[in-house]
């Protein structure tokens, strides 16, 4: 790599991109991206893991139209006011036939799967309702784009649920939290901080809504996965309504969650990267194991048939052979550049000796094993990549949150990268203008409050920007 991640990580960013093969921008239509190969096999993983921990917690898929009625969008005033500037219309078909209606490319599903909802949901027992789709969403982002963590076409999962009751609702949201941290975290290796947005950045229609937020190399925060408590905003328009033990029709109470896969590759690759490229979680690289073989004409023949007594010996991994014919230097650093978790090197002395040597990407040196204990190390081995990672990127997370209390402090802090934490008056529409305001002099967001702690202004603090007493705590960074 020519570029440094921590000195300069924007070129760092780019560059993986490009020698990784993980993504092209060079498509014909502006801000619309082509994921490769390498960084796809990745995202399926993570679909995988993710899928399956919707499931484990009874959420069952479905499959949405892609395209979505204008008349559905604006049963929910404040959702078709926060969606429509970003809405790719489709108006026609064929021979420059108009539609009665225009057809929006779904930025989100609500207004899809709500008008269905209505149908399927009569009584209580078709309570609760768990659905995730995988599926795309186009919004049109007026921002630069950047691949993976800012472009017009997002791959993600949305979950759509409904309740009899608030409490379930409200449970629900914290469900869907402890789900962002078995995989985000524990999984994918990515710490981060869960908020309760303002009430000027909640999602469109939601009565509260919280969100995870990393934060990258270069001091900028990026949002990942968002849990929104919708109440019963979207039921009363929808009609989306059951019957209850007292004979009443009552309308649901409903949540939805969206991780963006996507977003979180490129997170995850700019969080656990380093100067030499990509560093993956063992269970998602699309390579686990690389075999290089070394060797001279003379011993070609039994090192490749040794490397394949071990390539079937490992068969359940996702493992290669490199029979290429560059040298093996070259091919060292390339697929450590492509970040593979482990590589297992053979050469005569390997075969003469019946065993491997073996380099895991997160430490320096390598080791030499027996080949009848290879299936056992190999197993440690890939734990202790994913270990490492989630390690150093916990202690890289440590230290990024920084107390303001005055307008030339959080500017300071902002300008070095990082949170800050400062007094404000209120995260209700009340705060608005001094959020805007800090805004406008500093270039940092209000992310919101902590909901993993209970943090309070000390007697006597005063907001940050207009002087008032302070309500709340909240935390400030500059966003992609």
């Amino acid at each position: 790599m020519e570029n440094k991640r921590t000195d300069n990580f924007s070129e760092w960013f780019t560059e993986i991109i490009h020698k990784a093969e993980l993504a092209d921008i060079r498509y014909n239509v502006k801000g619309f991206i082509v994921y490769r190969p390498w960084s796809v096999l990745s995202m399926e993983e993570m679909y995988k893991i993710y899928e399956g921990e919707l499931q484990k917690k009874g959420h069952l898929p479905t499959w949405f139209p892609i395209v979505i009625p204008e008349s559905n969008f604006k049963l929910e005033a404040e959702h078709v006011k926060g969606f429509t500037p970003e809405v790719f219309w489709v108006t026609e078909h064929g021979n420059n036939e108009k539609f009665e209606e225009r057809l929006a490319l779904r930025p989100t599903s609500e207004t899809a799967m709500y008008k269905m909802y209505a149908l399927w949901i009569q009584g209580k027992r078709d309570l609760p309702l768990k659905i995730y789709q995988r599926a795309s969403v186009y919004r049109y982002e007026t921002k630069a784009t950047r691949p993976f963590l800012r472009s017009r076409e997002i791959f993600w999962i949305e979950g759509h649920d409904c309740f009899a009751t608030e409490k379930e609702a409200l449970n629900q949201v914290k469900e869907d939290m402890q789900m962002t941290e078995n995989v985000l975290h524990q999984r994918f290796c990515i710490p981060f901080i869960l908020f309760q947005r303002p009430e000027w950045d909640k999602f469109p229609g939601a009565v509260h809504t919280y969100a995870a937020d990393t934060m990258m190399p270069d001091g900028k925060v990026l949002q990942l996965p968002s849990t929104h408590l919708l109440g019963q905003n979207f039921s009363k328009p929808f009609n989306i309504m059951f019957q209850d033990d007292d004979g009443k029709k009552r309308y649901v109470w409903q949540t939805c969650y969206g991780p963006a896969i996507s977003r979180i590759y490129g997170g995850m690759i700019a969080i656990l990267g380093d100067d030499k490229g990509l560093r993956i979680p063992f269970e998602l690289a699309p390579i686990q194991i690389i075999i290089v073989p070394i060797y001279k004409d003379e011993n070609k023949e039994g090192i490749i048939e040794y490397c394949n007594r071990i390539k079937n010996k490992l068969k359940e991994y996702r493992i290669k052979i490199d029979m290429s014919d560059k040298t093996p230097g070259f091919k060292f650093n390339e697929w450590e550049m492509k970040g593979v978790p482990i590589r297992i090197e053979i050469g005569p002395k390997e075969v003469n000796e019946e065993k491997v040597t073996i380099a895991i990407r997160t430490r320096k040196g390598k080791e030499t094993v027996l080949l009848n204990e290879l299936e056992k190390v190999i197993d440690m081995k890939g734990n202790l990549v994913t270990q490492d990672l989630r390690t150093e990127a916990d202690n890289n997370f440590k230290g990024i949150i920084h107390n303001a209390n005055s307008m030339d402090e959080l500017k300071s802090i902002l300008e070095k990268g990082g949170f800050a934490r400062v007094p404000l008056c209120s995260i209700d529409m009340d705060g608005k203008d001094c959020a805007d305001n800090i805004k406008a002099k500093t270039h940092g967001d209000i992310r919101g409050i902590r909901f993993d702690k209970n943090e309070k202004p000390k007697p006597g603090q005063k907001c940050i920007w207009c002087g008032k007493p302070a309500k709340v705590m909240v935390y400030v960074a500059r966003q992609y």
